[in-house]
Protein backbone atom coordinates (compact mmCIF):
# COMPACT_ATOMS: atom_id res chain seq x y z
CA UNK A 1 0.00 0.00 0.00
CA UNK A 2 2.90 2.08 0.95
CA UNK A 3 4.53 1.60 -1.99
CA UNK A 4 1.35 2.56 -3.73
CA UNK A 5 0.53 5.63 -2.33
CA UNK A 6 4.29 6.35 -3.13
CA UNK A 7 4.05 5.68 -6.51
CA UNK A 8 1.25 7.73 -7.17
CA UNK A 9 2.56 10.48 -5.29
CA UNK A 10 4.94 10.85 -7.56
CA UNK A 11 2.81 10.73 -10.95
CA UNK A 12 1.09 13.53 -9.74
CA UNK A 13 4.17 15.72 -8.95
CA UNK A 14 5.63 14.87 -12.28
CA UNK A 15 2.44 15.24 -13.91
CA UNK A 16 2.33 18.65 -12.39
CA UNK A 17 5.77 19.70 -13.17
CA UNK A 18 4.83 18.07 -16.99
CA UNK A 19 1.81 20.60 -17.38
CA UNK A 20 3.96 23.89 -15.57
CA UNK A 21 6.66 22.81 -18.35
CA UNK A 22 4.26 23.14 -21.21
CA UNK A 23 2.83 26.48 -19.39
CA UNK A 24 6.67 27.68 -19.08
CA UNK A 25 7.29 27.08 -22.84
CA UNK A 26 3.85 28.21 -24.46
CA UNK A 27 4.44 31.60 -22.27
CA UNK A 28 5.92 34.74 -23.48
CA UNK A 29 6.81 35.97 -20.61
CA UNK A 30 10.66 34.42 -20.40
CA UNK A 31 12.01 38.03 -19.84
CA UNK A 32 10.30 41.40 -19.51
CA UNK A 33 11.76 45.23 -19.52
CA UNK A 34 13.45 46.22 -16.63
CA UNK A 35 12.31 49.15 -14.83
CA UNK A 36 15.19 49.45 -13.00
CA UNK A 37 16.95 53.26 -13.00
CA UNK A 38 15.63 56.75 -12.37
CA UNK A 39 13.58 56.98 -14.76
CA UNK A 40 11.26 55.31 -17.21
CA UNK A 41 11.92 55.45 -20.30
CA UNK A 42 8.28 54.57 -21.86
CA UNK A 43 4.85 53.39 -20.76
CA UNK A 44 5.04 50.15 -23.14
CA UNK A 45 6.26 47.33 -20.63
CA UNK A 46 8.17 44.44 -23.54
CA UNK A 47 7.29 40.82 -22.93
CA UNK A 48 9.81 38.57 -24.71
CA UNK A 49 9.39 34.23 -24.90
CA UNK A 50 10.60 31.78 -26.77
CA UNK A 51 7.76 31.80 -29.43
CA UNK A 52 6.70 35.29 -29.94
CA UNK A 53 7.69 38.78 -28.31
CA UNK A 54 4.65 40.99 -26.91
CA UNK A 55 4.54 44.80 -26.17
CA UNK A 56 1.31 45.75 -23.15
CA UNK A 57 0.63 49.42 -23.34
CA UNK A 58 -0.07 51.47 -20.07
CA UNK A 59 -4.05 50.89 -21.28
CA UNK A 60 -3.73 47.54 -21.01
CA UNK A 61 -3.94 46.73 -24.33
CA UNK A 62 -1.55 43.66 -25.38
CA UNK A 63 0.15 43.09 -28.71
CA UNK A 64 1.78 40.07 -29.57
CA UNK A 65 4.00 39.21 -32.58
CA UNK A 66 5.44 35.47 -33.52
CA UNK A 67 9.10 34.68 -34.47
CA UNK A 68 9.22 34.90 -38.40
CA UNK A 69 12.57 33.15 -38.91
CA UNK A 70 13.82 30.31 -37.27
CA UNK A 71 17.17 31.05 -38.67
CA UNK A 72 17.25 34.54 -37.77
CA UNK A 73 17.18 34.09 -33.81
CA UNK A 74 20.43 33.65 -31.68
CA UNK A 75 21.93 30.31 -30.94
CA UNK A 76 20.62 30.56 -27.33
CA UNK A 77 17.22 31.01 -28.03
CA UNK A 78 17.34 28.38 -30.73
CA UNK A 79 18.84 26.14 -28.03
CA UNK A 80 16.32 26.78 -25.18
CA UNK A 81 13.42 25.90 -27.76
CA UNK A 82 15.18 22.41 -28.93
CA UNK A 83 15.66 21.97 -24.97
CA UNK A 84 12.55 22.78 -24.03
CA UNK A 85 10.96 20.55 -26.55
CA UNK A 86 12.94 17.38 -25.95
CA UNK A 87 11.25 17.80 -22.12
CA UNK A 88 7.97 17.66 -22.83
CA UNK A 89 8.74 15.06 -25.50
CA UNK A 90 10.38 12.69 -22.54
CA UNK A 91 7.57 14.22 -20.15
CA UNK A 92 4.75 13.35 -22.39
CA UNK A 93 6.29 9.00 -23.01
CA UNK A 94 6.39 9.68 -19.18
CA UNK A 95 3.03 9.93 -18.68
CA UNK A 96 2.18 7.56 -20.49
CA UNK A 97 4.79 4.96 -19.41
CA UNK A 98 3.93 5.52 -15.93
CA UNK A 99 0.43 5.11 -16.25
CA UNK A 100 1.32 1.49 -17.09
CA UNK A 101 3.85 0.44 -14.42
CA UNK A 102 1.85 2.21 -11.22
CA UNK A 103 0.78 -0.43 -9.21
CA UNK A 104 -2.81 1.33 -8.67
CA UNK A 105 -3.71 0.39 -12.43
CA UNK A 106 -5.20 -2.87 -13.77
CA UNK A 107 -2.53 -3.16 -16.71
CA UNK A 108 -0.27 -5.90 -16.46
CA UNK A 109 -1.25 -6.92 -12.91
CA UNK A 110 -0.20 -10.40 -13.50
CA UNK A 111 3.46 -9.62 -13.25
CA UNK A 112 4.10 -7.26 -10.71
CA UNK A 113 8.00 -7.48 -11.28
CA UNK A 114 7.61 -6.52 -14.88
CA UNK A 115 4.96 -3.20 -13.85
CA UNK A 116 7.23 -1.89 -11.66
CA UNK A 117 10.17 -1.79 -13.98
CA UNK A 118 8.03 -0.35 -16.62
CA UNK A 119 7.28 2.58 -13.57
CA UNK A 120 11.00 2.91 -12.78
CA UNK A 121 11.03 3.47 -16.58
CA UNK A 122 8.74 6.32 -16.44
CA UNK A 123 10.54 7.44 -13.36
CA UNK A 124 13.41 8.13 -15.66
CA UNK A 125 11.47 9.56 -18.41
CA UNK A 126 10.17 12.04 -15.90
CA UNK A 127 14.10 13.00 -14.29
CA UNK A 128 15.37 13.60 -17.70
CA UNK A 129 12.68 15.64 -18.60
CA UNK A 130 13.34 18.07 -15.77
CA UNK A 131 16.83 18.13 -16.33
CA UNK A 132 16.07 19.25 -19.93
CA UNK A 133 13.63 22.08 -18.37
CA UNK A 134 16.15 23.00 -15.59
CA UNK A 135 19.17 23.10 -18.73
CA UNK A 136 16.72 25.37 -20.96
CA UNK A 137 15.59 27.83 -17.82
CA UNK A 138 19.04 28.77 -16.42
CA UNK A 139 20.82 28.54 -19.20
CA UNK A 140 18.27 31.07 -20.49
CA UNK A 141 18.37 33.03 -17.32
CA UNK A 142 22.39 33.18 -17.32
CA UNK A 143 21.86 34.97 -20.56
CA UNK A 144 19.49 37.31 -19.51
CA UNK A 145 21.84 38.05 -16.39
CA UNK A 146 24.81 38.50 -18.15
CA UNK A 147 23.22 40.84 -20.30
CA UNK A 148 21.45 43.20 -17.93
CA UNK A 149 25.25 43.37 -16.07
CA UNK A 150 27.70 43.48 -18.58
CA UNK A 151 25.64 45.26 -21.84
CA UNK A 152 26.75 48.69 -20.73
CA UNK A 153 25.72 50.04 -24.18
CA UNK A 154 21.98 50.09 -23.20
CA UNK A 155 20.49 52.06 -20.30
CA UNK A 156 19.67 50.13 -17.16
CA UNK A 157 16.11 51.07 -18.14
CA UNK A 158 16.23 49.52 -21.31
CA UNK A 159 17.23 46.23 -20.19
CA UNK A 160 15.40 42.91 -19.46
CA UNK A 161 15.44 40.86 -16.66
CA UNK A 162 13.73 38.03 -15.68
CA UNK A 163 10.16 36.88 -16.42
CA UNK A 164 7.24 34.78 -14.56
CA UNK A 165 8.05 32.11 -17.04
CA UNK A 166 11.96 31.35 -15.74
CA UNK A 167 10.29 30.87 -11.91
CA UNK A 168 7.60 28.61 -13.85
CA UNK A 169 10.30 26.36 -15.34
CA UNK A 170 12.06 26.23 -12.32
CA UNK A 171 9.05 24.97 -10.08
CA UNK A 172 8.32 22.56 -13.12
CA UNK A 173 11.96 21.50 -13.13
CA UNK A 174 11.99 20.38 -9.14
CA UNK A 175 8.57 18.67 -9.20
CA UNK A 176 9.75 16.43 -12.57
CA UNK A 177 12.68 15.26 -10.89
CA UNK A 178 10.83 15.11 -7.55
CA UNK A 179 8.13 12.78 -8.91
CA UNK A 180 10.35 10.73 -11.25
CA UNK A 181 12.77 10.02 -8.33
CA UNK A 182 9.60 8.74 -6.36
CA UNK A 183 8.75 6.60 -9.36
CA UNK A 184 12.20 4.76 -9.14
CA UNK A 185 11.77 3.49 -5.54
CA UNK A 186 9.70 1.16 -7.27
CA UNK A 187 12.40 -1.57 -7.23
CA UNK A 188 11.38 -4.74 -8.48
CA UNK A 189 14.85 -6.91 -7.49
CA UNK A 190 13.34 -7.48 -3.92
CA UNK A 191 9.96 -9.53 -5.23
CA UNK A 192 12.02 -10.96 -7.74
CA UNK A 193 14.64 -12.95 -4.95
CA UNK A 194 11.85 -13.66 -2.81
CA UNK A 195 9.67 -15.48 -4.69
CA UNK A 196 11.99 -18.42 -5.82
CA UNK A 197 13.36 -18.38 -2.39
CA UNK A 198 9.89 -19.57 -0.93
CA UNK A 199 8.34 -21.68 -3.72
CA UNK A 200 11.82 -23.79 -3.05
CA UNK A 201 11.80 -23.62 0.59
CA UNK A 202 8.12 -25.21 0.59
CA UNK A 203 8.96 -28.98 -0.69
CA UNK A 204 11.98 -29.31 1.71
CA UNK A 205 10.25 -28.62 4.81
CA UNK A 206 6.84 -30.92 3.97
CA UNK A 207 9.78 -33.65 3.59
CA UNK A 208 10.99 -33.39 6.86
CA UNK A 209 7.69 -33.95 8.77
CA UNK A 210 7.21 -36.94 6.74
Amino acid sequence: VMGAARELAGYLAALGGWVSALAAAVLPHWRQSSYAGDAIITAVGLHQGLWMNCAAQSTGQVQCRLHESLLSLDVHMQTTRALMVISLLLGFFGVVVSVVGMKCTKVGEDDPVTKSRIAVAGGVFFILSGLCTLTAVSMYAARVTHEFFVDSSVPKNARYEFGSALFIGWGAASLSILGGALLCCSCPAKERRAQPYYRQSQPSTAREYV
